[in-house]
């Protein structure tokens, strides 16, 4: 049987849009449900400064606090050499560094050219390396940019080289504002697959425009075997004006499952963590799954 691996990227990506600020405590409630659930790689929460993400201020207490399961990964995305001193602190064992493809998008993003984030993320990738912490890339706007547009295959190649070569254990290809479609992301693939063995490969799919299940057959079909997903479909970028949520892990799972690829994970149990972060937030969240749960379906 064919499986696939689910980044569950729900209590980082999937808050850091919020305005109303989610407690501690349940943020570190949802992330165990999303563990009780089967998923075994939950990115957590991010050590950016509170300033510009304010609903991840409490990064630190999450780090230090997350019931810690067998076989489950935890992460933090890393935007520096200060977040990565905090990541080693609260001992966790994989973080995530961020860049775009996109030099304009780059720029709003971390307030830095893609040259001057070399140099940044160089030293932090070295730095965790050595300090026996793995390490994952994200790689942004590689199907479009809210700034420049088109990005070319050739600005995502070449970054996609220098995280690699700066050690870099996966690189996970992101549609940052869903622009991207099946056929786009057959045609991309196509070409980073000559130069990057497609085990070190994920991708990251927006939802915006309501192609990201589309989008993921599309990347299975050229190999692909892990996805990056948020519980109930949360998300969007505060530097990508119009990005709305990930695709919801409830729905990715439920396409998978019903295609016969195995995910580990429980669909149940993750409806459950759903409807408890709907709760939270007080109103209704894209996911599909869970508004058919809702009507009596499943």
């Amino acid at each position: 049987m064919q499986t696939v691996q689910i980044v569950e990227v729900g209590p980082r990506d999937g808050l850091q849009n919020e305005r109303n600020v989610i407690e501690t405590s349940d943020k570190l409630q949802l992330i165990a449900l999303l563990a009780d659930a089967g998923l075994k790689r939950i990115e957590a929460t991010s050590f950016v400064h509170p300033r510009w993400i304010p609903q991840l201020a409490d990064a630190d207490t999450v780090a230090r606090h997350i019931s810690n399961r067998v076989g489950v990964e935890y992460s933090a995305l890393v935007p520096n050499k200060k977040g990565l001193e905090r990541a080693i602190v609260a001992g966790l064992k994989e973080i995530a560094v961020f860049m775009s493809a996109s030099e304009a998008h780059n720029k709003q993003n971390i307030n830095k050219s893609i040259r001057e984030t070399y140099s940044i993320l160089s030293e932090v990738i070295n730095q965790a390396v050595v300090a026996g912490i793995r390490v994952r890339g994200y790689v942004s706007t590689v199907f479009g940019c809210p700034f420049a547009g088109d990005v070319s295959i050739d600005d995502v190649t070449r970054v996609m080289e220098q995280l690699f070569k700066m050690g870099v254990y996966e690189v996970s290809l992101g549609d940052t504002i869903g622009i991207a479609t099946p056929k786009q992301v057959e045609e991309r693939l196509t070409v980073l697959l000559r130069y990057f063995p497609v085990e070190k490969l994920a991708c990251h799919f927006h939802d915006t425009r309501g192609t990201a299940l589309a989008n993921v057959y599309a990347a299975l079909t050229k190999g692909i075997r892990v996805f990056d997903s948020s519980i109930g479909g949360l998300g969007g970028c505060p530097y990508a004006p119009g990005a709305t949520g990930n695709v919801a892990t409830e729905d990715l799972v439920n396409m998978l499952e019903g295609m016969g690829i195995a995910t580990g994970v429980d669909l149940h149990r993750l409806l459950a963590a759903s409807s408890f972060m709907q709760t939270k937030l007080g109103r209704a969240l894209p996911s599909k799954m869970l508004s058919f749960k809702q009507r009596g379906g499943y």
